[in-house]
C-alpha cells in the first residue's frame, strides 16, 4: 500500500504521518503532547504506546512475523469474530479473520484537549463470507493521550442475528513477569486452558509462576498490573466485556514459537478484554456492539509501596 495517499488525505501536522513498517506495511506513527504511538494498518494493530517520561507499555517480539496471512505477535491485537479456535473448523485461523488483514483508515482527528484520535474499519467481503456467512463493518477508534482508549466497534449490516467472541488482546510489557501482581480478579473463577479446561477459582493474587492461559469470568471494569520491577503500574479500565483472557507461554511454548526469543516470556503478559466462551455477543440486524479498553500507567516513586 502506497503510504503517500495516506498522507496526502490523513495526516495531521506534526503529530500523525503514514511510515513504511515492517513488511512495507504502512504503519501510522503518532507524536504530540502527551505520548509517542505506531499502529499497524495491516491488522488494524496497536504496536506501541509509550506515554511521555514513561517506557513503553506494550511488548512487540523482535521475531514477530509481518507476512500476509499471517497475525502480528505483539501490541494489541484483534481477535474477531472468534476467540480462540473456531468453534467447528478447526482448520480455520485461530482469534477469526481480522487480525491478518489488511484495514482501511477512516478518519484521523487531533481532539480538543490535543489527543490524537485514529478510526480504521473493515468490511464482509465476498471473501470473509466465505469463513463466516454474515454481513459486518468494523471499526477500531484509537484515541492517544496521557492514556491509550481502545474501542472495538461491531455492526451487523446483514439482515439476521448472528453470535460472536471477540478480544482486544492486549501484550503488556513488564521487567519481569514471574515480580508481577495482577489486582483484581482474587476469588475469581476461570477455565483453565492448560489443565484440561478445568473451572478452578483464583486464590489470592495473580502471579506468573509458570504456563497461564485462564479464561476468567465475571471481571470487574478495572484491573492493574503492579510491576515491581519497573516501579509502575498499569491499568486496563474496560467496558462490554464480563470475561478477561490471562495468558503468558512460559519458557518451552517460548522457545517452540517461530516468532518469540526463548527468553520473550520473561518481558510481557497478555490481559485481555474479552468476550469469550459463555460470554459471545449476539448483534441484532442493524444494531452494534461496542468493547473498550482504556490503559492508563501509575509510576511508582521511590518511597511507594508495592500493591
Amino acid at each position: 500500500m502506497d503510504i503517500k495517499p495516506l498522507n496526502d488525505e490523513f495526516s495531521i501536522a506534526d503529530q500523525l504521518f503514514f511510515v513504511e513498517g515492517n513488511g512495507d506495511y504502512p504503519c501510522i506513527r503518532i507524536r504530540n503532547a502527551y505520548a509517542d504511538a505506531l499502529i499497524s494498518v495491516y491488522g488494524g494493530q496497536v504496536l506501541s504506546f509509550r506515554p511521555k517520561g514513561s517506557d513503553e507499555l506494550l511488548f512487540l517480539g523482535e521475531k514477530a512475523f509481518f507476512e500476509e496471512g499471517k497475525a502480528i505477535k505483539g501490541g494489541v491485537p484483534v481477535c474477531w469474530p472468534w476467540f480462540g479456535p473456531h468453534p467447528e473448523k478447526k482448520s480455520y485461523p485461530a482469534h477469526g479473520f481480522v487480525r491478518n488483514r489488511m484495514w482501511n483508515v477512516m478518519h484521523t482527528e487531533t481532539t480538543e484537549n490535543g489527543s490524537t484520535k485514529v478510526s480504521l474499519g473493515i468490511k464482509s467481503t465476498a471473501e470473509t463470507r466465505s469463513i463466516w456467512p454474515h454481513d459486518f463493518s468494523l471499526k477500531l477508534d484509537i484515541t492517544v493521550s496521557d492514556t491509550m482508549l481502545l474501542e472495538l466497534t461491531t455492526r451487523n449490516t446483514g439482515d439476521q442475528t448472528f453470535s460472536m467472541t471477540q478480544a482486544l488482546h492486549s501484550y503488556f510489557s513488564v521487567g519481569d513477569v514471574s515480580q508481577i501482581q495482577l489486582l483484581g480478579l482474587e476469588d475469581k473463577q476461570y477455565i483453565d486452558k492448560t489443565d484440561s479446561d478445568s473451572v478452578k477459582q483464583q486464590d489470592g493474587i495473580v502471579t506468573i509462576s509458570n504456563e497461564v492461559d485462564r479464561i476468567y469470568y465475571d471481571a470487574p471494569a478495572l484491573l492493574t498490573i503492579a510491576d515491581k520491577s519497573m516501579q509502575r503500574n498499569i491499568q486496563i479500565n474496560s467496558s462490554g466485556n464480563r470475561t478477561t483472557v490471562v495468558w503468558n507461554p512460559w519458557s518451552e511454548i517460548s522457545k517452540s514459537s517461530a516468532d518469540l526469543q526463548d527468553d520473550d516470556y520473561q518481558r510481557f503478559l497478555c490481559v485481555e478484554t474479552a468476550n469469550a466462551v459463555d460470554d459471545a455477543v449476539e448483534v441484532a440486524a442493524g444494531d452494534a456492539y461496542k468493547l473498550t479498553a482504556e490503559i492508563t500507567i501509575e509510576i511508582q516513586h521511590s518511597n511507594h509501596q508495592t500493591i
